[in-house]
């Protein structure tokens, strides 16, 4: 604790005595500071104990000490201390009762004790809490680094620091759960928290807040040194933290910032041989993929699983939804095989487990959250969704999930699962005869001019459509520049004479272009 006003008094060597105030002493003193200016408010900090002989005050005035009083009680000041034998052989009356009317310590000096002396003893007791606190510090941090080393997870370490900031501390990982928390009752404060672990998350590491109410006050510290906070930690005490409760939250802080990147790089290591496990269920080894995958991946190959496919147009990537299917999985101890593949990411989750609803409910957020007009390149994230599997049928689940993602795309959807298509799909009406000289008839004209060469409008115009008229993903997936691919839909428009700006014509054109598609033998 720092030096108070109590703790002068019961100073045996300054010999003190309390005038005014004694209600008070409790006042911490950051600093002891002699000033015989008539106005010493200017060059005070606040928290001092000013020491004065009056040589420029009336201290006799009641009205002239009542305004030097409340000046000094505004700025904040601890108290002040009178010396008497210099030049008042008493404390002035008036001045006894201006510091009994503002609340202000007042404490009388006798003539034996120099200002040295108080200034000396203040100075010590600070140095000693200084010294104390880091002492502190240095002790909490071991016990931490113990707890952290120990491998039992982060209950232990969350609880040794509860106990040293007298209040509680919680973990949250990068969804906003509550990981852990300590003591047990604080896991219910703990939750309310989620929005603002939230807000938190969305600043670049490290980066804190405080957050206050009449329960207690809480910081929230991230976790993590990148780009995106890893997690976060927080800690509930009644009052602001002190130098040694400080060194006890940094500690905590940089010791579950490195178990953090100790887990990250765990699961890079996992995520290696998840990719082992996915090329050898692709190329129908199921046999093999269970004796790879071990007891690692081996109990999500016993049950039916789903494949997806989770695309990012955001700057961050597919990273959010990882995470959240990640933590989904933690908490309810389901195995999770990832394998990132540049901008997207494959996914082998347990049908019906909560990674694949915390996906459903991430990408029914982002739909909820950014109506989009233009198709889904103006979203965070895509994802096409498989049908259940088993390992002996990942191929065929790829490709599910690989047609849910292009339609995703299409329909400008978070999430497309392949349910959805089979059970609507129009392609097995397409094969009749009628419906291929309807197509015949709608395209023929397009087909006699790209076979005398002079472009290829057909191709160009189903890239078009299947891309929902967008001209730069059109073009690109043509390898073309959007304003030939412009030019090539509007020689479209002439030579068939109707407009793609009318939806019936490009539904009418789809059609044909997947009728013909659909009844064209394939070729060797």
């Amino acid at each position: 604790m720092p030096p108070t006003l109590a703790s002068l008094v019961q100073h045996s060597a300054l010999k003190l005595t309390v005038r005014a105030g004694a209600d008070r002493l409790d006042t911490p003193v950051r600093w002891a500071h002699a000033s015989e200016l008539a106005d010493p408010v200017p060059y005070m900090d606040g928290g001092e104990l000013l020491l004065v002989t009056a040589t420029n005050l009336d201290a006799e005035n009641a009205d002239s000490m009542r305004r030097y009083v409340r000046r000094l009680a505004g700025a904040g000041v601890a108290g002040v201390g009178f010396a008497v034998g210099v030049n008042y052989e008493d404390v002035p009356q008036a001045l006894v009762d201006a510091a009994e009317e503002s609340g202000l310590p007042l404490l009388e000096v006798p003539r034996r004790t120099p200002f040295l002396a108080i200034s000396k003893a203040v100075s010590a007791a600070i140095a000693a809490d200084q010294y104390r606190a880091v002492t502190a510090g240095f002790e909490a941090q071991r016990e931490l680094t113990k707890a952290a080393l120990a491998g039992d997870g982060p209950a232990d370490l969350l609880a040794r620091l509860a106990a040293h900031i007298d209040g509680w501390a919680a973990l949250y990982d990068t969804s906003g759960a509550v990981l852990a928390a300590a003591p047990d009752w604080a896991a219910r404060r703990a939750a309310r928290l989620t929005l603002d672990v939230e807000r938190l998350r969305d600043r670049p590491a490290p980066a804190s807040i405080v957050v206050a109410d009449s329960e207690d006050r809480v910081e929230l510290q991230s976790l993590g040194t990148g780009r995106r906070a890893r997690g976060a930690l927080a800690v509930g005490t009644g009052a602001a933290l002190g130098t040694a409760e400080r060194y006890a939250v940094h500690s905590a802080v940089a010791l579950l910032t490195l178990t953090t990147a100790r887990s990250r790089s765990l699961q890079g290591a996992e995520q290696r041989l998840g990719a082992a496990v996915l090329r050898m269920l692709l190329a129908g080894q199921p046999d093999h993929a269970r004796a790879v995958a071990g007891d690692l991946y081996g109990g999500l190959l016993d049950a039916p699983f789903r494949l997806l496919i989770a695309e990012a147009a955001a700057p961050a990537g597919p990273e959010p939804l990882i995470e959240t299917m990640e933590a989904a999985a933690a908490r309810s101890g389901e195995a999770l095989l990832l394998v990132p593949e540049g901008e997207r990411v494959v996914v082998l989750a347990a049908d019906g487990g909560a990674a694949v609803a915390a996906c459903a409910a991430y990408a029914e957020a982002q739909d909820d959250r950014a109506p989009r007009e233009g198709g889904a390149e103006d979203s965070d994230i895509v994802v096409g969704l498989s049908a259940p599997a088993g390992p002996i049928a990942v191929s065929a689940a790829y490709k599910q999930a690989e047609q849910a993602l292009s339609v995703a795309r299409r329909r400008g959807r978070a999430l497309v699962e392949h349910e959805e298509l089979a059970a609507g799909s129009v392609l097995p009406l397409l094969a009749g005869d009628a419906v291929r000289a309807f197509a015949d008839g709608m395209l023929r004209a397009l087909h006699e001019h790209d076979a005398k060469g002079r472009g290829d409008l057909v191709a160009s115009l189903r890239a078009w459509l299947s891309r929902h008229g967008q001209w730069d993903a059109a073009a690109a997936d043509l390898g073309v520049h959007r304003h030939t691919l412009r030019y090539r839909m509007r020689r479209v428009e002439e030579i068939l004479g109707r407009s793609l700006d009318d939806p019936d014509v490009r539904m009418e054109l789809w059609l044909a272009l997947k009728a013909t598609a659909a009844t064209t033998p394939a070729e060797d």
